[in-house]
């Protein structure tokens, strides 16, 4: 880290923020619909205090004066609004920032993802209720008829048909073996993207990927002037991406979660059975990464410690008001 941004970190603590105008620069996914509402500045305004700190350590240790931040959580936590807004305030007080979408990175667009993910859990629910000796013609018809619903990954439905319940469980365990994992996500180009930063590369081609299958295409970014990048994405702690820093969680339950992705409209059939199923397995991934994070935020933007966190999900699991 050069001395001049050493000293332009720490001259910003205490921090005053600058008032945020009402449209600031978001992440590179296209077509992104990026909705920054008071709560969120409120909750950035909080966090950024404690990146810097994060990031002083960080960049003291880079070689090309450099630091990587990767903003975690479940879907529509506000992981897109936070990190624009984290972005924001560090170019204000004069560190060069880039937000880079992590959504850019999946192997497929999001149309045959999702339809990826239905057949893998599909898929499996029938393999395990065939290894079960439960599969007869009269329960295929059943499902077939449960999936043309999109009620056949709802639980409510196996209340009186235990062999339903078996095919949802075989179901969440193929799903689990796709959701976040490099079958699903190309991690290694991310990655790499990552390490060329880090190395100090002034300009790197980005992918952007968008809804239709030939919305796919790279962009030479210019970071000749860039100390931090800010990664926006569920999957930022995972251990398939190398090279983050300071792995930020922002911490919300599977309900939570929905209720976003309903307020921000960004898929359809956001109410769904399969997509709460997918929601609970994120939720899952995300509590095993939990303990790599430098920082953790509430949803009232309170930093909480691992040990906080674990019992707080602990609570929201067993029923209890958090």
């Amino acid at each position: 880290m050069t001395d001049d941004l050493a000293r332009t970190l720490r001259a910003c603590l205490p921090w005053t923020p600058t008032p945020v105008p009402e449209d600031i620069p978001h992440g590179d996914m296209p077509g992104d619909q990026v909705s920054i509402a008071p709560s969120h500045i409120a909750k950035a305004t909080r966090l950024f205090p404690l990146l810097v700190e994060k990031l002083l350590s960080a960049l003291g240790e880079s070689g090309a004066g450099r630091a990587v931040v990767a903003v975690a959580g479940g879907s529509g936590v506000g992981k897109s609004e936070i990190a624009s807004l984290l972005s924001f305030h560090l170019r204000a007080v004069g560190a060069g920032c880039y937000t880079l979408s992590g959504d850019n990175y999946p192997r497929r667009i999001p149309a045959h993802n999702d339809a990826e993910r239905l057949r893998v859990f599909r898929q499996g629910g029938l393999r395990g209720v065939v290894e079960s000796g439960q599969y007869t013609p009269e329960r295929a018809l059943a499902l077939r008829r449960l999936g043309a619903a999109g009620a056949d990954a709802d639980p409510g439905r196996a209340a009186d048909d235990p062999w339903l319940t078996v095919y949802q469980q075989a179901g969440r365990t193929a799903l689990r073996g796709y959701l976040g994992t490099p079958a699903e996500i190309d991690f290694e180009e991310l990655s790499d993207a990552v390490g060329q930063f880090r190395n100090g590369a002034d300009a790197i081609w980005l992918k952007r990927m968008g809804r239709a299958e030939a919305d796919l295409w790279y962009e030479q970014v210019d970071f000749s002037s860039v100390h931090v990048l800010v990664i926006e994405w569920t999957h930022g702690m995972s251990d398939f991406l190398h090279g983050v820093d300071i792995p930020v969680l922002l911490n919300s339950t599977p309900a939570e979660t929905l209720a976003h992705r309903k307020a921000r409209n960004r898929d359809g059939a956001t109410d769904s059975p399969f997509t709460a199923t997918v929601l609970e397995i994120e939720q899952e991934l995300l509590a095993s990464q939990a303990k790599k994070a430098r920082i953790i935020l509430s949803k009232g933007g309170d930093a909480m410690s691992y040990d906080e966190y674990r019992r707080a999900m602990a609570q929201t699991a067993s029923g209890a008001h958090v």
